[in-house]
């Protein structure tokens, strides 16, 4: 049922070019306060005129529809500016990970064949590209230099849009590719998820819908914008409804805390490090009474933490499910309807069964991989057509690698990973990855980096080594060595040796057999 607060969506969400969303909030409130960020606020019709003039900028060096832009900021009003600016040309957006080093930023370029980069001044940015990929600055949180000295709009007067139409923004297919967003897998090297502007539309519709969003709603901005879990539900849902999101920069839960009370947040949602954060912070605070909202996503949500936020806040945790590849809401706990344990049931349109190793569903109650269908599912991964088609099953399920159940009233409950995924405080670390990048001492003769049990972050990265015949090295040397060539959520806090690792009859590391020496977890 949709929610009287969602009616009056924009037709337009799911049903042609994602940025006409903000031509009809534009269009109908151009007034509204749409982000505030460090005391600053800009309204949608600034918004709407930012982009217009990034969307111009991009239009002059040449960027058109199909053409991808990289998005290498973090949490700044300008990231709307631009995210918006690229949808309005019919080009592709690709976010990259503000804190991401040069060589893992270069490699999501080429891949993408990124032709101009966004990147935040504090961007570790590479020094060489795979071709002419030309480099727009942004010093400052409205866009700085970038957007704050550039006049000219080859395509509009950067005004309202009257009736929003949003005449000058292309008109696209909606199965067209909106986000290229790389996600980690189990095998290869990061692939891009093609999200369509109808997967983000209608995702978006969806959540609003179910968690009964509305104008009076304030928005807490730390989920980061690079993903989709903080597009969908925070920057397009926001809009969509014409709510407010009060955006900081970087996640930090004391200054997450006093936002929530100078904002007068009414919706939190965040990855369970940040509302163990938050609830750490504010156990001497008392009740919000303004938060109506807190969800939960991006990694699994252990009961005591959930526990624990609704005693400090007075509000009980909703667990949602989804993942990049899924745009990224496949279930949620509506208010009210929750369930202990689950990640509650599929948002409408949407179906999850647990399937077995041949991809046949199972009767409910039964554990096997989840499988998710419907319109949140991904065109595919960017050129990469067999990855594609190991991903998603001819009749359209998408293999989310996750264990799990369903029961008969449809609760999903997720028990478990098939893939060799580290999910370090709510994001995403490829253990080969960085297996790679220690391979490259020359005292490494074997690696492994699995998942160590971390009661603050869920999993913390480790990594197990075999050192070369001959070679030393002492574990907080290979430690640094890391922290010093991958991001800083990626290295390894913890490094052990060993005389060999565990194998199976074919050679194949046998990870699940590898587990941390006790002691504590180097931070």
């Amino acid at each position: 049922m949709t929610s009287s607060r969602a009616q009056g969506l924009p037709p337009v969400l799911g049903g042609g070019n994602l940025a006409l969303s903000l031509a009809a909030a534009a269009a109908t409130r151009p007034e509204r306060p749409a982000v505030t960020h460090g005391g600053a606020a800009v309204t949608v019709g600034e918004l709407w005129e930012r982009s217009a003039r990034a969307a111009a900028m991009l239009a002059a060096r040449g960027v058109g529809r199909g053409d991808r832009v990289a998005i290498q900021l973090p949490n700044v009003p300008a990231f709307a500016d631009f995210y918006f600016g690229v949808l309005r040309l019919g080009a592709v957006v690709v976010p990259i990970n503000p804190l991401l080093r040069a060589g893992e930023s270069a490699y999501t370029l080429e891949d993408a064949e990124a032709g101009v980069l966004i990147a935040w001044h504090e961007s570790e940015l590479p020094d060489s590209g795979p071709g002419p990929v030309e480099v727009i600055g942004v010093a400052e949180p409205f866009g700085g230099d970038a957007l704050d000295g550039y006049a000219g709009d080859a395509r509009s007067d950067g005004g309202a849009p009257s009736d929003g139409g949003g005449d000058d923004v292309v008109e696209v297919d909606p199965e067209e590719t909106a986000v290229i967003l790389y996600t980690s897998g189990t095998t290869g090297r990061p692939k891009g998820a093609e999200l369509t502007h109808r997967n983000l539309g209608l995702n978006t519709r969806a959540v609003v819908s179910e968690l009964s969003m509305g104008p009076e709603d304030v928005l807490l901005g730390t989920l980061p914008l690079f993903h989709s879990f903080g597009q969908t539900c925070t920057l397009n849902a926001s809009l969509a409804v014409g709510a407010r999101l009060a955006l900081l920069t970087r996640f930090e839960a004391g200054a997450a805390v006093d936002l929530v009370d100078r904002e007068g947040v009414t919706i939190l949602m965040g990855v369970p490090t940040m509302l163990a954060g938050i609830a750490a912070v504010a156990a001497d605070h008392g009740p919000f009474p303004g938060l109506r909202i807190a969800a939960s996503g991006g990694a699994p949500l252990p009961g005591e933490q959930a526990e624990n936020f609704e005693r400090v806040t007075g509000i009980p945790v909703l667990d949602t499910w989804g993942l990049s590849e899924t745009s990224p809401a496949a279930t949620l706990n509506r208010p009210g309807e929750a369930r202990a344990g689950s990640v509650g049931r599929p948002i409408e349109g949407v179906e999850v069964q647990a399937v077995d190793d041949d991809a046949e569903g199972l009767p409910a109650g039964e554990t096997g991989q989840l499988a998710i269908r419907g319109h949140n599912v991904m065109k595919g991964y960017w050129r990469r057509p067999d990855a594609t088609a190991e991903a998603i099953t001819p009749e359209g399920w998408f293999l989310t690698g996750d264990l799990g159940r369903v029961d008969e009233d449809g609760y999903v409950y997720v028990v478990g990973r098939l893939k060799d995924m580290i999910i370090r405080g709510g994001l995403n670390i490829y253990p080969r990855e960085v297996e790679e990048v220690l391979h490259r001492h020359p005292a490494v003769s074997e690696a492994a980096v699995v998942g160590v049990p971390d009661e603050r972050l869920g999993e913390e990265v480790g990594a197990a080594v075999v050192l070369a015949p001959g070679a030393s090295a002492e574990p907080e040397e290979l430690r640094e060595w890391l922290r010093q060539r991958v991001a800083p959520f990626k290295y390894p806090r913890q490094v052990w040796l060993l005389d060999e690792l565990p194998k199976g009859p074919t050679g194949k590391i046998l990870k699940r057999e590898i587990h941390a020496p006790d002691g504590e977890v180097a931070r």
